[in-house]
Protein backbone atom coordinates (compact mmCIF):
# COMPACT_ATOMS: atom_id res chain seq x y z
CA UNK A 1 0.00 0.00 0.00
CA UNK A 2 1.43 3.35 -1.08
CA UNK A 3 1.02 5.74 1.85
CA UNK A 4 1.79 8.83 -0.28
CA UNK A 5 -1.10 8.01 -2.59
CA UNK A 6 -3.42 7.36 0.34
CA UNK A 7 -2.49 10.63 2.03
CA UNK A 8 -3.05 12.67 -1.13
CA UNK A 9 -6.32 10.94 -1.95
CA UNK A 10 -7.44 11.26 1.66
CA UNK A 11 -7.15 15.02 1.30
CA UNK A 12 -9.43 14.87 -1.73
CA UNK A 13 -11.83 12.73 0.28
CA UNK A 14 -12.09 15.43 2.94
CA UNK A 15 -12.51 18.16 0.31
CA UNK A 16 -15.30 16.49 -1.69
CA UNK A 17 -18.29 17.36 0.52
CA UNK A 18 -16.88 20.80 1.26
CA UNK A 19 -16.62 21.61 -2.45
CA UNK A 20 -19.99 20.05 -3.24
CA UNK A 21 -22.00 21.77 -0.55
CA UNK A 22 -20.25 25.10 -1.06
CA UNK A 23 -21.28 25.09 -4.73
CA UNK A 24 -24.85 24.01 -3.90
CA UNK A 25 -25.23 26.80 -1.35
CA UNK A 26 -23.75 29.33 -3.77
CA UNK A 27 -26.33 28.22 -6.35
CA UNK A 28 -29.12 28.51 -3.77
CA UNK A 29 -27.94 32.04 -2.92
CA UNK A 30 -28.65 33.00 -6.55
CA UNK A 31 -32.09 31.35 -6.60
CA UNK A 32 -34.59 33.20 -4.37
CA UNK A 33 -37.32 30.91 -5.72
CA UNK A 34 -35.70 27.77 -4.31
CA UNK A 35 -37.55 25.94 -1.51
CA UNK A 36 -35.99 23.12 0.51
CA UNK A 37 -39.40 21.54 1.01
CA UNK A 38 -40.84 21.95 -2.51
CA UNK A 39 -37.87 21.57 -4.87
CA UNK A 40 -35.21 19.08 -5.86
CA UNK A 41 -31.61 20.25 -5.78
CA UNK A 42 -31.49 19.54 -9.51
CA UNK A 43 -34.04 22.33 -10.06
CA UNK A 44 -31.05 24.63 -9.54
CA UNK A 45 -29.40 23.25 -12.68
CA UNK A 46 -31.98 24.28 -15.27
CA UNK A 47 -31.46 27.96 -16.04
CA UNK A 48 -29.88 31.21 -14.86
CA UNK A 49 -26.55 31.79 -13.16
CA UNK A 50 -27.51 29.34 -10.43
CA UNK A 51 -27.46 26.59 -13.05
CA UNK A 52 -23.86 27.46 -13.95
CA UNK A 53 -22.85 27.27 -10.28
CA UNK A 54 -24.80 24.09 -9.65
CA UNK A 55 -23.79 22.12 -12.74
CA UNK A 56 -20.15 23.22 -12.61
CA UNK A 57 -20.17 22.42 -8.90
CA UNK A 58 -21.33 18.87 -9.59
CA UNK A 59 -18.60 18.42 -12.20
CA UNK A 60 -15.91 19.70 -9.83
CA UNK A 61 -17.29 17.60 -6.97
CA UNK A 62 -17.28 14.48 -9.14
CA UNK A 63 -13.69 15.09 -10.21
CA UNK A 64 -12.52 15.57 -6.62
CA UNK A 65 -14.51 12.50 -5.59
CA UNK A 66 -12.73 10.47 -8.29
CA UNK A 67 -9.42 11.28 -6.66
CA UNK A 68 -10.70 9.76 -3.43
CA UNK A 69 -11.79 6.72 -5.45
CA UNK A 70 -8.17 6.29 -6.52
CA UNK A 71 -7.22 6.18 -2.84
CA UNK A 72 -9.90 3.59 -2.15
CA UNK A 73 -8.52 1.42 -4.94
CA UNK A 74 -5.05 1.71 -3.39
CA UNK A 75 -6.36 1.00 0.12
CA UNK A 76 -8.33 -2.07 -0.95
CA UNK A 77 -5.69 -3.76 -3.12
CA UNK A 78 -5.95 -7.53 -2.86
CA UNK A 79 -9.58 -7.54 -1.69
CA UNK A 80 -12.39 -8.30 -4.14
CA UNK A 81 -14.94 -6.79 -1.78
CA UNK A 82 -12.86 -3.64 -1.28
CA UNK A 83 -12.18 -3.26 -4.99
CA UNK A 84 -15.91 -3.64 -5.68
CA UNK A 85 -16.66 -0.89 -3.15
CA UNK A 86 -14.02 1.31 -4.77
CA UNK A 87 -15.54 0.68 -8.22
CA UNK A 88 -19.01 1.66 -6.99
CA UNK A 89 -17.50 4.81 -5.44
CA UNK A 90 -15.95 5.66 -8.81
CA UNK A 91 -19.31 5.04 -10.51
CA UNK A 92 -20.94 7.44 -8.01
CA UNK A 93 -18.33 10.04 -8.97
CA UNK A 94 -19.23 9.70 -12.65
CA UNK A 95 -22.96 9.78 -11.89
CA UNK A 96 -22.75 13.05 -9.94
CA UNK A 97 -21.06 14.64 -12.95
CA UNK A 98 -23.79 13.26 -15.21
CA UNK A 99 -26.51 14.81 -13.02
CA UNK A 100 -25.12 18.21 -13.99
CA UNK A 101 -24.48 17.36 -17.64
CA UNK A 102 -27.88 15.72 -18.15
CA UNK A 103 -30.00 18.36 -16.42
CA UNK A 104 -33.72 18.15 -15.69
CA UNK A 105 -34.67 19.27 -19.19
CA UNK A 106 -33.31 15.97 -20.56
CA UNK A 107 -36.02 13.50 -19.63
CA UNK A 108 -36.12 10.73 -18.57
CA UNK A 109 -32.33 10.46 -18.40
CA UNK A 110 -31.85 13.04 -15.67
CA UNK A 111 -34.18 11.07 -13.39
CA UNK A 112 -32.34 7.84 -14.23
CA UNK A 113 -28.87 9.21 -13.40
CA UNK A 114 -30.14 10.94 -10.25
CA UNK A 115 -31.74 7.77 -8.89
CA UNK A 116 -28.65 5.78 -9.90
CA UNK A 117 -26.40 8.24 -8.04
CA UNK A 118 -28.28 8.07 -4.75
CA UNK A 119 -28.70 4.29 -5.00
CA UNK A 120 -24.99 3.90 -5.76
CA UNK A 121 -24.10 5.90 -2.64
CA UNK A 122 -25.99 3.40 -0.50
CA UNK A 123 -24.50 0.38 -2.25
CA UNK A 124 -21.01 1.87 -2.03
CA UNK A 125 -21.36 2.49 1.71
CA UNK A 126 -22.63 -1.03 2.39
CA UNK A 127 -19.81 -2.70 0.41
CA UNK A 128 -17.11 -0.48 1.87
CA UNK A 129 -18.58 -1.06 5.32
CA UNK A 130 -18.20 -4.80 4.81
CA UNK A 131 -14.61 -4.36 3.63
CA UNK A 132 -13.68 -2.08 6.52
CA UNK A 133 -15.27 -4.41 9.08
CA UNK A 134 -13.20 -7.27 7.73
CA UNK A 135 -9.97 -5.29 8.08
CA UNK A 136 -10.69 -4.32 11.68
CA UNK A 137 -11.54 -0.69 10.84
CA UNK A 138 -14.84 -1.06 12.62
CA UNK A 139 -15.31 2.61 13.45
CA UNK A 140 -15.34 3.51 9.74
CA UNK A 141 -17.46 0.47 8.95
CA UNK A 142 -20.06 1.55 11.52
CA UNK A 143 -19.93 5.10 10.14
CA UNK A 144 -20.63 3.77 6.63
CA UNK A 145 -23.60 1.74 7.81
CA UNK A 146 -24.90 4.65 9.88
CA UNK A 147 -24.76 6.82 6.75
CA UNK A 148 -26.81 4.24 4.83
CA UNK A 149 -29.35 4.07 7.65
CA UNK A 150 -29.71 7.86 7.75
CA UNK A 151 -30.14 7.94 3.97
CA UNK A 152 -32.85 5.26 3.95
CA UNK A 153 -34.63 6.89 6.89
CA UNK A 154 -34.70 10.39 5.37
CA UNK A 155 -35.93 9.10 1.99
CA UNK A 156 -38.67 7.07 3.73
CA UNK A 157 -39.90 10.21 5.54
CA UNK A 158 -39.96 12.33 2.36
CA UNK A 159 -43.40 13.61 1.35
CA UNK A 160 -42.86 16.56 -1.02
CA UNK A 161 -39.74 18.05 -2.61
CA UNK A 162 -36.63 15.91 -2.53
CA UNK A 163 -34.01 18.57 -1.76
CA UNK A 164 -33.82 17.68 1.93
CA UNK A 165 -33.39 13.90 1.48
CA UNK A 166 -30.91 14.53 -1.35
CA UNK A 167 -28.84 16.84 0.84
CA UNK A 168 -29.04 14.68 3.98
CA UNK A 169 -28.13 11.43 2.21
CA UNK A 170 -25.23 13.13 0.38
CA UNK A 171 -24.09 14.74 3.64
CA UNK A 172 -24.18 11.45 5.55
CA UNK A 173 -22.08 9.77 2.84
CA UNK A 174 -19.81 12.83 2.93
CA UNK A 175 -19.28 12.48 6.68
CA UNK A 176 -18.10 8.90 6.13
CA UNK A 177 -15.80 10.03 3.34
CA UNK A 178 -14.34 12.83 5.46
CA UNK A 179 -13.73 10.39 8.31
CA UNK A 180 -11.98 7.79 6.18
CA UNK A 181 -10.23 10.53 4.20
CA UNK A 182 -8.83 11.96 7.42
CA UNK A 183 -7.57 8.53 8.45
CA UNK A 184 -5.87 8.15 5.07
CA UNK A 185 -4.44 11.67 5.20
CA UNK A 186 -2.89 11.15 8.63
CA UNK A 187 -1.30 7.78 7.82
CA UNK A 188 2.34 7.38 8.74
CA UNK A 189 4.78 5.00 7.09
CA UNK A 190 4.68 2.61 10.07
CA UNK A 191 0.88 2.29 9.66
CA UNK A 192 1.22 0.86 6.16
CA UNK A 193 -0.13 -2.57 7.10
CA UNK A 194 -3.79 -2.95 8.00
Amino acid sequence: MNVRILRLCGLFGMLTPVVGFTMVFLAISQAPWFSWTMNALSDLGVEGFESVLFNAGLAITGAVMMMFSAGLFELTKGSKVGQAGSAVHLASSVLIILIGVINETITPWHFVVSVAFFASLGVMLVINGIYLWGTGMRRYSALAWAAVTVGIFIWALNRQGVAIPEAVSALSAGVWQVGLGYWMYTLKEEKEGL
